[in-house]
């Protein structure tokens, strides 16, 4: 008879210590932009809601975005870089594909041989990475994980192309996950739709992100919300119950779109996108974390965090306010 495989110790539950954010100096208006490409202010925040996006330094890459934000969840959740033993980095704007970047992350920040690898979902990858690291605590393969999504979305775009330029900008946002006696992270609801992978696409090494606009905008507005709505459902809360609701910041549009079929009618819905642009895997933490900052959420209310990108991937989850 073979013996039997040990299991580790596990905590019953999961939870976001803290959240931490970085977005890059340089800011770009409207404005701006109309000085390059055929646009204007009133045109660009008709169709998206941008007036204004961050852009990273030439000597800024993803390792350093990640290590600004990660830096900062990590100081507001009072633990030592001793105590982390995952990193996961969710990116799709690497500037080259080897080796990962999470463990130069974990490295610069002084976090000594972690688990470390990159997460790639696109825009839905921060709630992807954090159930991940929610899965990984509860079955005790790791006690503390620092969760990445860092994005330099501005390398990848090309400049005259109006359809794109006015949408996509550049930063990191970043959450600790720690083991709880209670449920503080809701069950994933996840999926694809992969036979609509091209909407959304980098051809190649040498191409700019190019995607199908209003194909994109219908996808998400009637498939998302029922998205979200059952992350709530599994995680035993209603749609009225939540404090916040932080969809990717794709576009003001959608938000509002998605925010109106979930019938959220108590919640503060997030529309960092408006100063923020479209950052990515970023967006989300980046949008919660300058929520938390200014108050504008309870710490241990309910939160829907809902992200969806090019994939076409989707993934949403009911986490507790640290």
């Amino acid at each position: 008879m073979s013996a039997g495989l040990r299991i580790p110790d596990a905590a019953p539950g999961a939870r976001v210590l803290a959240f931490g954010d970085y977005r890059p100096a340089r800011v770009v208006t409207n404005d701006e932009l109309a000085q390059t490409v055929e646009t204007d202010d009133a045109w660009i925040r008709s169709r998206v809601g941008i007036r204004e996006r961050r852009i990273a330094a030439d000597d800024e890459g993803i390792v350093e975005l990640g290590v600004h934000a990660g830096g900062k969840a990590l100081a507001n959740s009072g633990l030592d870089p001793s105590d982390i033993d995952l990193v996961i980095l969710a990116t799709c704007s690497a500037e080259s594909p080897m080796p990962g970047h999470a463990a130069q992350v974990a490295h610069r920040l002084g976090i000594d041989a972690p688990g470390a690898f990159d997460l790639n979902a696109a825009c839905a990858g921060f709630c992807y990475a954090l159930a991940t690291a929610g899965a990984a605590v509860r079955a005790g393969s790791a006690r503390n994980v620092l969760v990445i999504g860092s994005e330099k979305m501005s390398q990848w775009v090309d400049w005259t192309d109006r359809s794109t330029c006015i949408i996509f900008a550049d930063g990191a946002g970043a959450a600790v996950v720690t083991g709880s006696d209670s449920p503080g992270i809701g069950p994933v609801v996840w999926g694809s739709a992969g036979d609509k992978w091209d909407k959304i696409i980098i051809a190649d090494r040498n191409a700019s992100i190019r995607q199908e606009g209003q194909a994109v905008f219908r996808w998400a507005t009637t498939a998302i919300a029922p998205v979200a709505a059952e992350a709530c459902e599994r995680a035993g809360i209603t749609p009225q119950d939540l404090a916040a609701v932080v969809p990717h910041q794709a576009n003001l549009r959608i938000i509002e779109a998605i925010a109106r079929r979930l019938k959220a009618t108590n919640a503060v819905v997030a529309d960092d996108i408006v100063h923020s642009g479209n950052t990515s895997a970023a967006s989300i933490p980046l949008a919660l974390s300058r929520m938390i900052e200014r108050g504008d959420v309870p710490s241990g209310a309910p939160a829907l965090l809902v992200g969806f990108g090019a994939g076409l991937s989707y993934a949403a989850q009911v986490i507790q306010i640290p």
